[in-house]
């Protein structure tokens, strides 16, 4: 009886152990962090954190095969939204995004790097939808 006891102890204990080890998230550990930009002024709140790693994974996707410019840009109005992929392991770039006025295009920045882009109609949309959870064309 005390072998069973101590066994079903050692279980619970390398459990919890197993369970306070991991990060939770889907992705591996990856993640995307959101901000949005508050009314007209060039301050940002948390808006979303995305854990799903399908999403992760295909955001990742868009941004890494981007044609990139070198290009310091200075933009109209602060960007709508702000987001990364934190990662402990590597430096972590901080995007920043645009919608276009005719709401139909994205753009993007990373500041830290002097990029821009541009994305075409569909990249736009998908990134847009896995950022916010919107349809891009939805917006006012």
């Amino acid at each position: 009886m005390k072998k069973m006891r101590l066994l079903l102890f050692s279980i619970a204990i390398i459990s919890l152990f197993a369970a306070g080890c991991s990060n939770g998230t889907a992705a591996g550990g990856k993640s995307i962090e959101v901000l949005k930009r508050i009314g007209d002024r060039t301050q940002y709140g948390d808006f979303k954190v995305i854990t799903d790693g399908e999403q992760v994974k295909k955001a990742e996707e868009i941004v890494n095969d981007l044609d990139w410019e070198n290009a310091k840009v200075d933009m109209a109005r602060p960007a709508d939204y702000h987001f990364s992929f934190p990662n402990p392991e590597a430096k972590v770039a901080l995007f920043e995004l645009w919608v276009s006025p005719n709401k139909d295009k994205v753009e993007l920045v990373i500041d830290a790097e002097s990029k821009y882009i541009q994305l075409d109609k569909n990249k736009s949309a998908e990134l847009f939808e896995i950022l916010t959870g919107e349809q891009l064309s939805d917006q006012k």
